[in-house]
C-alpha cells in the first residue's frame, strides 16, 4: 500500500454495478489516473448493488424515491469501505445524510434526452396509440403533453434491459440521457437528440458528482485536480431549485442551468403527471449567486403555478 500525499491506496471508488454506473466509476479512474500520475493497481472498484437496482416492478416514486440509488452506496462511505462514490447526478436526493458531501464534479456531458427506437426517427412520427416506455414521470409527463395521443408504460432497468424490452416489442420507442449512451459508446442508437428547448432535461442530467465524507481532506485534495467549476454552479442552481420544490421522485420537475462568461440563466419546468398542466419559469443571475437563482426560480414558480397545482401533483402521486 503506497501513499498519495496524505491518501493511501489502493483508493477505493464505490458504485453501483451496472454497465453504465461502472463506466462512470472508470472515467473518474481514468482522471485521477492522469491528474496523479497513477495506475490502475492504485484503485479498486468495489461494486454496491443497491436497492433500487433490485427492485423493477414499480416506479421509484412508490418505492421510496431517489435515495434508492444511494443508500448502501452511502452506508459504505460513511463506515470506510469505499473513500469515494461516484453517482450520476440526477439519482442524488437533494439532501444527503449528515456527515457526507457532494462537491466534486466532473466536466458535464450532453445534457438532451435522446429518443431511441427501432421503427420510427422521432416522436412526431408515432402514430396515435404507439407505446413509449420510460421510468422517468418527467418523460411521462413531457411525453403526454407534446402526444397525448401516444401510450406511456412504466418501463424500469438499466439501458441494456430497456433496449432489449424494444427489441421484444415491449414498447415502439423509449428515452434515454444522451450522456449515458456517449459513456457506453452507444451514442449511434439515438435516433434524435431532442433539444432542450422542447424537452428539458432532468436537474443534473448529464453529470457525473462524487461524493466524500465531511472533514476527508486527503480525499477531497485528491479529487480537487479533477473538478470542474462550471459544472459545479450549473449544478448548485438546479439541484437548489429541485430541492425547494420537491427533491422527490413524485413531482415532474426539470431544470437546465447554463453558463456563459460569468452569467447563469436558468429554465424550469413543473408539470402534472399527465401532462394536462405546465408550468416554465426562466431566471439569470451571477454565476457566483447561482443557487440563489435557483431558488428564486422555485419560488416564482410556486407563485406562478399556485397551490392548487401541487395539490393536484400530490393527489396524483398518491394514487
Amino acid at each position: 500500500m503506497k501513499a498519495l500525499g496524505m491518501h493511501s491506496t489502493p483508493i477505493k471508488i464505490g458504485t453501483r454495478g451496472s454497465k453504465l454506473a461502472l463506466a462512470q466509476a472508470y472515467e473518474t479512474r481514468t482522471r485521477l489516473m492522469e491528474a496523479h500520475g497513477l495506475a490502475e493497481r492504485d484503485f479498486e472498484i468495489v461494486e454496491i448493488k443497491t436497492t433500487g437496482d433490485v427492485i423493477l416492478d414499480r416506479p421509484l416514486s412508490e418505492a421510496g424515491g431517489k435515495g434508492l440509488f444511494t443508500k448502501e452506496i452511502e452506508e459504505a462511505l460513511m463506515d470506510g469501505r469505499i473513500d469515494l462514490a461516484v453517482h450520476s447526478t440526477k439519482d442524488m436526493p437533494t439532501v444527503l445524510p449528515e456527515g457526507l458531501e457532494l462537491k466534486i464534479f466532473l466536466p458535464r456531458e450532453d445534457v438532451r434526452d435522446a429518443f431511441i427506437s427501432r421503427k420510427f426517427q422521432s416522436m412526431a412520427e408515432m402514430p396515435s396509440g404507439a407505446i413509449v416506455g420510460t421510468s422517468s414521470l418527467r418523460r411521462q409527463a413531457m411525453v403526454k403533453r407534446l402526444r397525448p395521443d401516444l401510450e406511456v408504460v412504466m418501463y424500469r432497468g438499466n439501458v441494456q434491459t430497456r433496449l432489449e424490452k424494444l427489441d421484444k416489442g415491449v414498447a415502439d420507442a423509449t428515452l434515454l440521457a444522451c450522456a449515458g449512451l456517449q459513456r457506453l459508446g452507444l451514442a449511434s442508437l439515438a435516433a434524435s437528440p431532442i433539444a432542450p428547448e422542447e424537452f428539458l432535461p432532468a436537474v443534473g442530467q448529464g453529470a457525473i458528482s462524487i461524493e466524500t465524507r465531511v472533514g476527508d481532506e486527503a480525499t477531497f485534495n485528491l479529487l480537487a485536480s479533477i473538478h470542474d467549476e462550471k459544472t459545479e454552479l450549473a449544478l448548485a442552481c438546479e439541484r437548489a431549485f429541485l430541492g425547494a420544490l420537491d427533491g422527490s421522485c413524485r413531482t415532474p420537475i426539470a431544470g437546465l442551468a447554463e453558463l456563459e462568461g460569468n452569467q447563469l440563466t436558468f429554465r424550469g419546468q413543473v408539470l402534472l403527471p399527465d401532462g394536462s398542466e405546465s408550468h416554465e419559469i426562466s431566471e439569470s443571475g451571477p454565476a457566483s449567486q447561482a443557487a440563489s437563482v435557483g431558488l428564486r426560480a422555485a419560488e416564482a414558480l410556486r407563485t406562478k403555478a399556485g397551490s392548487a397545482f401541487f395539490e393536484a401533483v400530490l393527489a396524483a402521486s398518491n394514487h
